[in-house]
């Protein structure tokens, strides 16, 4: 499903040494690139105004992921590998693009993405804004601020997160709202602060809904498990790539050289990525939703933002800098729902850089 584009944003194929997909780029050529990493439930398309509204200077950079959008429908995502497949990926665009250097921006997914690509990639990136990024510990089955599993095999994490009934209509492609629990369309919404409607709704759910989906797509495969609640990660797809299990050492984020300057920048009314996450187990059970709960003492809701602000605090520790910006009045997408707060903060951000 090829969404349209805004005037001023232009598509191209580009087949690097690990995937052909759609990348969309904006500004000059000659300008300092500007790498924006999409997440999950959506394509490069969301990035559309940002990448428009970027000051003079600065060429933007958006790709499909694998398994999304117009990515090449072959290519799955090896979850046992975490992040990896995604990170290699977007070094690879870079490679073929002969762009040695690049502010790179990362959203929910996308910023799960950056945290690997710092791990494994920190000397091509000028700084790093992460939106509304996912913990570095992964989505899902694990609490404290240091990230401790609640399970040793990440029950409770992964594809098995995902409403089956949301999952077969996101597969269908519907665009209606009869099933108002789980229609592509409510949850798209549920993204947003009340009330707010994107201007290009129709294109924004296109670009939901051009996800690849499948046992080796999404939602992913699972397994079941003898740990509350009865699910664990199975081995594809961006979900179970997200579960605590294949995260890795994240301490080496404090032992990168060099260390980036990194701006954390979320909405304040974010439900998606937070404390007590509407899309974590921990917060399901806790609120009787899930059955047989075995108490917040042994999975809790995970502590999102504690754990990456304690990342965060120690990668200061160690001598890179950050900054957290929280935007009033905004959710998960809030270059979206606050573009003039969302810029201010951003554009600032890349002109210290």
């Amino acid at each position: 499903m090829t969404v349209p584009t805004l005037t001023g944003i232009t598509a191209r194929r580009i087949t690097s040494a690990r995937l052909t997909t759609r990348v969309l780029f904006s500004g000059a050529d000659s300008g300092t690139p500007v790498l924006f990493l999409h997440g999950n439930l959506s394509s490069a398309t969301f990035f559309e105004e940002l990448m428009l509204a970027l000051p003079p200077g600065f060429r933007g950079i958006a790709p499909d992921h694998r398994g999304y959008g117009d990515a090449e429908p072959d290519k799955k995502i090896d979850a046992t590998r975490g992040l990896g497949d995604l990170a290699d990926d977007a070094a690879a665009l870079l490679d073929a693009l002969h762009i040695d250097k690049a502010h790179i921006v990362g959203h929910s997914l996308g910023g799960a993405v950056v945290w690997r690509l710092l791990l494994d990639h920190p000397q091509r990136f000028l700084s790093v804004t992460q939106i509304a990024p996912g913990s570095p510990y992964g989505f899902g089955g694990s609490k404290d601020a240091e990230g401790t599993p609640c399970w040793e095999d990440s029950a409770g994490s992964g594809a098995g997160l995902v409403n089956q009934t949301f999952a077969g209509l996101l597969a269908k492609g519907d665009r209606s709202t009869d099933t108002p629990l789980f229609s592509p369309r409510i949850v798209m919404k549920r993204m947003w602060r009340p009330g707010f409607v994107p201007a290009r709704e129709e294109d924004i759910l296109s670009s939901m809904l051009s996800i690849h989906c499948g046992p080796q797509d999404y939602p992913g495969d699972f397994v079941a498990s003898p740990n509350w609640p009865g699910i664990a990660p199975g081995v594809w797809g961006p979900n179970n790539a997200l579960s605590p299990k294949y995260q890795g050492d994240i301490s080496r984020l404090y032992h990168i050289q060099p260390k980036p300057p990194l701006l954390w920048i979320r909405g304040s009314l974010d439900s998606s990525v937070s404390d007590e996450s509407m899309a974590d187990m921990g917060t399901l059970g806790k609120m009787g939703l899930i059955p047989g709960y075995p108490g917040e003492a042994v999975y809790p809701p995970q502590p999102m933002l504690q754990q990456t602000r304690a990342v965060l605090e120690k990668y200061k520790a160690a001598g890179g800098h950050y900054e957290e910006v929280v935007i009033e009045d905004a959710a998960h997408v809030p270059y979206m729902e606050q573009p003039e707060a969302f810029n201010r903060a951003f554009f600032a951000h890349l002109a210290r850089a």
